[in-house]
């Protein structure tokens, strides 16, 4: 996984947890769902880079 593909997900992760906690915290759903969006689009960007990888490494041998 690039570096820079790992500071992505790493990004929209701690991002997405910032804004659940701030929506929770004023009771706002619509931000706790954002916060969620964030931290999946992470999880998406994170599974992306680590399959990206594994092809590479098929290929290279």
């Amino acid at each position: 996984m690039s570096a820079s593909d790992k500071l992505s997900a790493g990004m929209d992760k701690a991002k997405g947890k910032a804004k659940e906690a701030l929506g929770n915290v004023t009771g706002d759903d619509e931000k706790v769902a954002e916060g969620k969006a964030d931290q999946a689009k992470g999880d998406i960007k994170d599974a992306a880079a680590k399959a990206k990888d594994a092809a590479k490494d098929v290929f290279d041998r």
